[in-house]
């Protein structure tokens, strides 16, 4: 009992530091260091000179919080090294089910496996093909009015990239059993990580960004792995406004958060429920762009012409009766009347 109890106190210990500052391997030697980690690829992401000795690297690595000298004259990596820079994450017992996981479905469930791929290195090692590879599965169209008649994709490439980027640096380490998963359907993209969102979801685009791995984000972010503080949720929305795709869906539930992007949808065919959500995100984004959402251009938004005003008419009067948007100038002509966020 006394064992089960020595167990408890020290998970509680853990979860009260920063999981980063966690050792993942202790007493170890630099030659063992690099051995474990890829930390070539930090120097080639910064586009600095590679080191030529252990001493050089130890700089850098212990500068960044990657490593740390121990008492002893020996070195630790912390969960920070481990989970960007692992060779091989599962050498790193801690962080080894944190792997981005990639699954390709037929169709619009999950009955049947197309592809499906562990990335089983660190974040900074295999961000970037877990992007391209996302991109490689999705369906594509060629644009007919393109010269040199280039591939479309059914979603933006930046929303696919924040999204992912997002469940790396939101995801709840302390979490076990599971990590980040895209999971790719015919018609919409799911990135999932385990832990819920520090901050409310309807504030997601305005709100100061705030994460509980700070020196995960400040550290990808240095590594040109994900947008500037506070701009991701923004690319994410601006760039499926201006694919005329639906709004990125975001699910709460008690251990995990997922993300979803869905391909084009006819207005006619979306539920009205559904046009709620993209016209109260396109009223936060002009807000911040000090702007306000009109008639127009959220039929811009929509892709719709002009014969579609009174739909969209009708679509901005549930949303204001929702208390999800409000006038800019109630007294305004309703012909002229523009709107803001409910919380602008």
């Amino acid at each position: 009992m006394s064992k089960l109890k020595e167990i408890i106190d020290t998970w509680e210990k853990l979860r009260h530091k920063q999981f980063e500052d966690v050792y993942a391997v202790t007493d170890i030697q630099l030659q063992d260091v690099l051995r474990l980690l890829n930390c070539d690829i930090y120097f080639e992401i910064l586009k600095q000179s590679v080191p030529v000795d252990l001493e050089g690297y130890a700089h850098y690595l212990l500068e960044e919080g990657i490593i740390v000298k121990l008492d002893n004259g020996l070195y630790a990596i912390t969960n920070l090294g481990a989970i960007l820079f692992a060779r091989r994450l599962a050498d790193f017992p801690r962080v080894g089910r944190k792997a981005i996981r990639i699954v390709q479905y037929e169709g619009i469930n999950k009955l049947t496996i197309l592809k499906e791929d562990t990335l089983k290195e660190g974040y900074a090692i295999r961000f970037e093909n877990a992007v391209k590879f996302v991109n490689t599965l999705l369906p594509s169209k060629e644009d007919i009015t393109s010269v040199r008649r280039d591939t479309i994709s059914p979603f933006p490439i930046p929303a696919i990239r924040e999204a992912i980027a997002n469940s790396l640096i939101h995801q709840d380490f302390f979490i076990s059993g599971t990590g980040p998963v895209i999971e790719i359907f015919s018609n919409r993209i799911e990135v999932s990580n385990p832990g819920s969102p520090l901050i409310d979801i309807m504030r997601i685009v305005d709100n100061p960004p705030k994460s509980r791995n700070e020196k995960l984000a400040s550290l990808m972010r240095r590594l040109k792995m994900c947008e500037e503080l506070g701009r991701g949720w923004d690319r994410i929305v601006i760039s499926c406004e201006l694919q005329k795709i639906p709004a990125p869906r975001i699910q709460i539930y008690q251990e995990s958060t997922k993300v979803s992007l869905f391909s084009h949808i006819d207005f006619s065919n979306i539920s009205m429920d559904d046009k709620e959500w993209p016209t109260y995100l396109h009223a936060c984004i002009k807000f911040i762009e000090g702007e306000a959402l009109t008639n127009s251009s959220l039929r811009e938004r929509f892709g719709l012409k002009e014969t579609s005003s009174g739909s969209v008419s009708r679509l901005i009067k549930q949303v204001v009766n929702y208390k999800l948007i409000k006038p800019l100038d109630p007294d305004t002509a309703l012909r002229h009347m523009k709107y803001i966020s409910i919380w602008s």
